[in-house]
């Protein structure tokens, strides 16, 4: 059975996943966390990409016949490579959406959390350039977050520490929306919300994903393909390239279910 495969340097891109399922209940879904090599935002380009396309061979393999790239960092580096080596093959990817971001502050000043990689990357270069439009965009980058987040262990006192470090610029600079632009950062998005108090509206883009990828479904033909009715309302199936644990609550976290990731070497 034709599934949807999904990818992120680790857990963050479970909250893609979760947007996935709620659009597209009755399709097959197989996510791989990378968590022996997360995470990406202090890597190279050339790391990012490799491992990649690593992933999304093995998803390919297993019979993927679409591909959600869940991750700012692995879209930036990667997705055009991911493209090239597979033009027949759909690739959604997703990366900082400045452009709702300017059209949705007041008073034109927008933050952009995100990891060192997305904002050194030549992609959010060229959306600043396009859509910023002369309003103020402070690019906050937030190294030590993502690894924090990957353990699991969201209300530990790291998190709040690091969560105040990177907000603190944005507070000092009176933005009044800020864009969350690494999918892990949802999973600690009420802290984020409480250190930049309730008037600064935080966005993500995970929905935005599923549906780009609900409508490049359809357009393959996808839609109708023939579910049986033991497998149509199944759990998606998660992989992890290093330890399960935390992956495994993560993945029950962000989907509501129990569910425990299988170890893979990719």
């Amino acid at each position: 059975m034709p599934f949807i495969g999904v990818f992120d340097s680790g857990v963050g891109g479970l909250t893609v996943l979760r947007a996935l399922r709620a659009r597209l209940p009755d399709v097959a879904l197989r996510y791989v966390a990378d968590s022996a090599h997360a995470p990406y935002g202090p890597r190279s380009s050339e790391f990012i990409a490799q491992r990649s396309l690593a992933i999304a061979e093995f998803l390919i393999d297993e019979g993927a016949a679409l591909l959600v790239v869940a991750c700012n960092t692995a879209t930036a580096h990667a997705v055009n490579a991911l493209r090239e080596r597979w033009p027949l093959l759909p690739v959604v990817g997703i990366e900082p959406g400045i452009k709702p971001a300017v059209a949705a502050s007041r008073n034109g000043k927008v933050g952009v959390m995100a990891t060192t990689a997305t904002l050194a990357s030549a992609r959010y270069q060229e959306l600043l350039r396009a859509h910023a439009q002369g309003c103020q965009i402070i690019s906050q980058a937030c190294p030590g977050l993502v690894d924090l987040i990957e353990t699991g262990q969201l209300d530990q006192p790291a998190i709040r520490e690091k969560i105040q470090q990177c907000c603190a610029p944005l507070r000092e600079a009176g933005v009044d929306t800020v864009l969350l632009g690494c999918t892990h950062y949802p999973f600690v998005q009420q802290q984020i919300q409480a250190e930049l108090g309730a008037a600064v509206s935080l966005l993500n883009i995970e929905d935005a994903v599923a549906r780009q990828a609900q409508k490049r479904w359809q357009e393959a033909g996808l839609a109708s393909t023939p579910i049986a009715p033991s497998t149509a309302m199944t759990q998606p199936l998660i992989y992890s390239t290093g330890k399960t644990d935390a992956v495994s609550r993560m993945a029950s976290l962000a989907l509501g279910a129990n569910l425990r990731a299988a170890p893979i070497e990719v």
